[in-house]
């Protein structure tokens, strides 16, 4: 199955805040907020929606083909997507920009503030899928996850006339897109990943109701957090994973995409649907319990015993024949 993923690439700034931001926030002043934290840490750690989804499926043994645009300052960025089996050949490098930056600030209760300048990321609206296409042969699916909002509209446009299946991610870019291009990019979607959040926030924006919005698309997967994900395909009983214990919760930076990083590589063997969740919920805990979002390390074997005591051994021989680990300093 050839996957390509069109996202951000990014620089993420990682900090830590030891209290609650709800304690700086004084109820019937939140008119005007202007407020300053003195953070704990900083991390600075490579990031991105795009890059982050990838990097999940190579450490898993796939190739995803990449498709975003950087700044030149990518090189070292670049080489260590390669060497977690992610194809990046045709990404787009601007000769002005630098590569885009995530700032995030967690607290105690790992709740987040957080910042984003595109810089390079602005000019992948400039990118043609068509041409790469002409090149790679035709994608069997198109992950569309956060990105330049014109650049997302192309894809999905480009994608529809290519008659290529459509997995929507908008996430982050949820808040900034209006009612109409957040319609446009769920339109006919063989899969929708949203959380709960976002799911209001795309009722709300486009006035649709849940149900108007559910069949607009082919299946549905929605993240619940701690309690885990649901998946909605018409015709069948909604579909609920739970998320395994996790050791520790360090940082949630990056957990929903390498959610996404898991499901779709359960769908790239052929594996039913509670399985891809099951091994997106796997990956997203070990995201959360280290600082970062491409530091998780594990061994296949490490991978296949914390899925079998999350899910019993019939579903940890499932994706055992297909799991090839790839994962290096």
């Amino acid at each position: 199955m050839k996957v390509a993923v069109a996202g951000s690439v990014g620089g993420d700034h990682i900090m830590s805040f030891g209290g609650k931001f709800t304690d700086s926030l004084v109820a019937g002043s939140l008119a005007k907020v202007s407020l300053s934290f003195l953070v704990d840490t900083l991390e600075i750690r490579r990031g991105g929606c795009g890059a982050n989804i990838a990097f999940g499926m190579g450490a898993l043994g796939l190739n995803p083909l990449l498709i975003a645009a950087v700044g030149r300052d990518w090189v070292e960025y670049e080489a260590w997507l390669k060497r977690h089996g992610v194809d990046t050949s045709h990404v787009l490098v601007s000769d002005k920009l630098h590569t885009a930056t995530f700032m995030v600030t967690t607290d105690t209760e790992l709740n987040q503030i957080a910042s984003f300048f595109p810089g390079a990321m602005s000019e992948a609206r400039n990118i043609e899928l068509s041409k790469i296409i002409d090149k790679t042969g035709k994608l069997d699916l198109l992950v569309i996850s956060p990105d330049d909002p014109q650049a997302m509209m192309r894809y999905s446009e480009m994608a529809r006339a290519l008659k290529i299946p459509v997995a929507a991610d908008p996430s982050q870019q949820m808040a900034r897109m209006d009612g109409k291009e957040i319609a446009q990019l769920i339109e006919g979607a063989k899969y929708l990943f949203l959380n709960e959040y976002e799911l209001a926030l795309a009722i709300q924006k486009t006035g649709w109701t849940d149900r108007q919005l559910f069949d607009r698309v082919q299946v549905r997967v929605v993240t619940l957090g701690s309690k885990g994900a649901q998946i909605e395909e018409h015709g069948k009983e909604i579909i609920y994973v739970n998320v395994p214990k996790e050791k520790e919760r360090l940082d949630p930076t990056g957990v929903g995409d390498n959610f996404r990083s898991g499901f779709i590589a359960g769908l790239s063997w052929g594996l039913g649907h509670e399985r891809c969740a099951q091994l997106g919920s796997l990956l997203a805990t070990y995201c959360i319990e280290t600082t970062g979002t491409q530091e998780y390390r594990f061994t296949k074997e490490e991978f296949l015993a914390r899925f079998q005591g999350a899910y019993g051994e019939a579903a940890a021989d499932e994706i055992k024949p297909h799991l090839n680990v790839r994962l290096v300093d």
